[in-house]
C-alpha cells in the first residue's frame, strides 16, 4: 500500500524555520512528482510546491515563493520542504501527496508560527 508519512513540523516563531519530510513507500518513489499542500481550519486545501520525479523543476505558490525549498532525496525515498522567512499565515497542516494517477495524502504534519 502507499504510505507517506510527514514529520517535522511545530511551534516557531514568526521569522523563524522548520524543515518538514515526508518518507514514502509502497510505490516506486523516484518515477513520480511530489507535491505539498497545506490546509487551514476553515480555509481550504492550498497546493505550496511542486517537484518532478528527478528533482529538476520545482514549482511554487506565490504565496511561499523566495521563503520556500521543495527538494528530494530519491535513495531515501523522502522529499522535503524547507520552510524560512515563517509567518502567522503560513500556520496550518502540512501534507504531502503524489498523484499516480489518483490522489494519495500522508496523515499531515501541523505548522504553527506564533509569537
Amino acid at each position: 500500500q502507499v504510505q507517506l508519512v510527514e514529520s517535522g513540523g511545530g511551534l516557531v516563531q514568526p521569522g523563524g524555520s522548520l524543515r518538514l519530510s515526508c518518507v514514502a513507500s509502497g510505490f516506486t518513489f523516484s518515477r513520480y512528482a511530489m507535491r505539498w499542500y497545506r490546509q487551514a481550519p476553515g480555509k481550504e486545501r492550498e497546493l505550496v510546491a511542486t517537484i518532478t520525479s528527478a528533482g529538476s523543476i520545482t514549482n511554487y505558490a506565490d504565496s511561499v515563493k523566495g521563503r520556500f525549498t521543495i527538494s528530494r532525496d530519491n535513495a531515501k525515498n523522502t522529499v522535503y520542504l524547507q520552510m524560512n522567512y515563517l509567518k502567522p499565515e503560513d500556520t496550518a497542516v502540512y501534507y504531502c501527496n503524489v498523484f499516480r494517477p489518483s490522489d494519495y495524502w500522508g496523515q499531515g504534519t501541523q505548522v504553527t508560527v506564533s509569537s
